[in-house]
């Protein structure tokens, strides 16, 4: 079995949970690491069994050690950084949301295929049995009339930034702020079930640093509507739902689908009826929820193929042509919406 030899770009928890799920693939071979300081290299190769470390992209990106490169370093260096690996022929797996901007997206998708290489979002949701279970099953409700999605997780940063202490979650110069680290898992799969919208409209709230803490985003398509929610300032429970003229799908979480039911349309509730259970679709995921992204992706490479179809480079794109319009609508603006 031919391994694919990947650097990692980013030391932080979420590259330790990507790493957990990719060497649940036999073809991933993790070779190299490439860190600001030779000190924290040094420790994330020692904690990962990773034997060569960099602390140069633009030697990594060059060397004959590596053959991919999953890049998970912040928001507003994810285009420079992986049109860089791509220029270099190195297959680029980047971290959601893809990058800063639709513009910057763009580029990155041109250097992908300028140089013959794979690129893709690693938005894992879209890629898990259950999402594809929710997909695959879409057709049953008939003509679509709503999609609903939540994602309202409060923050342990938020409490820094309370006492006055504004981390990297907070900082627009970063790229930072709620609709970009966790709205996303809430517009990306709307994305691939229904493409762009025809209109958006955004509310939200807008922190002190310059970046949006929550919102609320009203979408409209032919003939559909759609919700979000987000928030890295309040909690919230609430599934995700895709209403149809025939019947509903219920999907517990949108971030990382667990449980998904096919709900038909029923006559009328006269009151007294019990609340009808729905179809169970959900699969059982035999493993790693970051398994998945890993697979569609080492599955791509071999292939030879530029994108998924699934988390395809235009899917990352309208999405954030739909986050640039929302971040207009609340006046959240970067440093790179001006290069």
């Amino acid at each position: 079995m031919k391994k694919v030899r990947f650097g990692v770009v980013g030391t932080n928890f979420i590259t330790d949970w990507v790493i957990a799920g990719a060497r649940e693939d036999a073809r991933f071979e993790l070779t190299a690491v490439c860190s600001r300081t030779q000190e924290r290299g040094e420790e994330f190769a020692t904690k990962h069994n990773i034997p060569h470390i960099f602390t140069s992209l633009e030697a990594m990106a060059a060397s004959d050690k590596v053959d991919a490169i999953y890049i998970a370093s912040p928001n507003y260096a994810h285009a420079e950084q992986s049109i860089l690996c791509m220029n270099h022929r190195k297959h680029v797996l980047c971290e959601k949301p893809m990058a800063a901007n639709a513009r910057q997206a763009r580029l990155m998708s041109e250097a992908a295929h300028r140089n013959g290489v794979t690129l893709m979002e690693a938005m894992k949701s879209t890629l898990s049995p259950n999402f594809l279970a929710a997909k695959e099953n879409l057709h049953r409700i008939g003509t679509p009339r709503r999609y609903f999605a939540s994602f309202c997780q409060y923050s342990s940063r938020y409490d820094k930034f309370k006492e006055g202490i504004v981390i990297n979650a907070f900082r627009p110069e970063l790229a930072n702020g709620a609709m970009m680290d966790i709205g996303v898992y809430t517009l990306y799969p709307m994305v691939v079930l229904f493409g762009k919208p025809q209109a958006i409209n955004a509310q939200g709230i807008v922190l002190s640093s310059g970046v949006d803490g929550q919102g609320a985003v009203n979408m409209q398509y032919e003939g559909m509507n759609a919700t979000v929610l987000y928030s890295k300032i309040a909690n919230s429970h609430l599934p995700a739902e895709i209403e149809g003229e025939d019947g509903n799908i219920l999907i517990d979480r949108i971030q990382t689908p667990a449980n998904v039911r096919f709900f038909p349309r029923q006559a009328p509730a006269s009151g007294h009826e019990k609340r009808a259970e729905g179809e169970e679709l959900s699969q059982r995921e035999e493993h790693n929820e970051y398994y998945y992204e890993i697979k569609e992706f080492i599955d791509l490479v071999e292939q030879g193929r530029i994108e998924s179809d699934i988390n395809s480079h235009q899917c990352s794109i309208t999405t954030l042509e739909i986050i640039d319009e929302v971040r207009r609508q609340l006046g959240v603006r970067y440093s790179s919406d001006e290069e």
